[in-house]
């Protein structure tokens, strides 16, 4: 049954774009604050219900899009197959480009331009990733730019840094031909993103999850085991906690 109405919602997420009518007559503003509602309790389905015909109204409010853009990112989470997640994830980073083009020097536009890719990545064959990565690096060197303060940023440069150092001989030759020379990148460089991002918020779990996991794959299994644990041991509040618990559980189990 739960499957079933995750399939309902994102059915629904998907063809909600042809609607051409706002609903009851509302304005755009309103229809956003209770859209904000559900955005908030992380209900993506039911905030694109009233995001979706605000921005037919308002199509250059680029808020809005970076708000669209991050709903489409969370419908990928309940989406079931990869071919499902591609559709959500394009749709995603399409909105996130809009807002871009309407504001590049907002650090929160770069920033959704940026997590939508990331969110791409495990979908895309590696010359894809290494086009889509290179894209994310300067978007988010952008944003923090604009806002070093940002510490969802920092954590995105950190699996950036981490990707790389992680790529292989053959991901590499294809790196080489996108970059021309391939950046620098080793695992220390992550572990000063994660730690950055930390100490600008201490209260996201996913950052010290993802840093424990950069010390595993160092070796360093005390230090993983430490920020794993701490990352388990925090509430979830985002959409992808459960979805980072669930790899740090992974790990620990890996270095027992």
């Amino acid at each position: 049954m739960q499957g079933t109405l995750k399939t309902l919602a994102l059915a629904l997420a998907l063809t909600l774009p042809l609607a051409s009518t706002a609903r009851g007559g509302e304005s755009p503003e309103e229809l956003i604050q209770k859209g904000d509602v559900f955005y908030t309790n992380l209900q993506a389905a039911e905030a694109l219900k009233f995001y979706l015909p605000a921005e037919k109204l308002d199509p250059n409010n680029v808020r809005l899009l970076v708000r669209i853009a991050r709903q489409y990112r969370h419908l990928m989470s309940d989406a079931s197959t990869a071919k499902e997640k591609m559709l959500l994830g394009n749709t995603a980073v399409s909105y996130a480009e809009r807002a871009v083009a309407l504001a590049p020097d907002d650090p929160e536009t770069q920033l959704a331009l940026a997590i939508s890719y990331g969110k791409m990545l495990p979908l895309e064959g590696t010359k894809q990733q290494i086009a889509s990565s290179r894209l994310i690096k300067i978007a988010v060197d952008k944003v923090i730019a604009l806002d070093p303060t940002n510490d969802l940023a920092w954590h995105v440069l950190g699996r950036w840094y981490r990707a790389l150092a992680e790529v292989g001989t053959v991901k590499r030759a294809f790196a080489q031909l996108a970059y021309s020379k391939l950046p620098p990148a080793k695992y220390e460089d992550a572990v000063l993103c994660f730690e950055k991002a930390i100490a600008l918020n201490p209260n996201r779990l996913m950052h010290y999850i993802e840093l424990g996991r950069t010390y595993a794959e160092m070796d360093r299994d005390a230090d993983a085991r430490k920020f794993i644990t701490k990352g388990l041991a925090m509430p979830e509040t985002e959409k992808d906690d459960p979805e980072s618990k669930k790899l740090g559980r992974q790990i620990l189990k890996k270095l027992d």
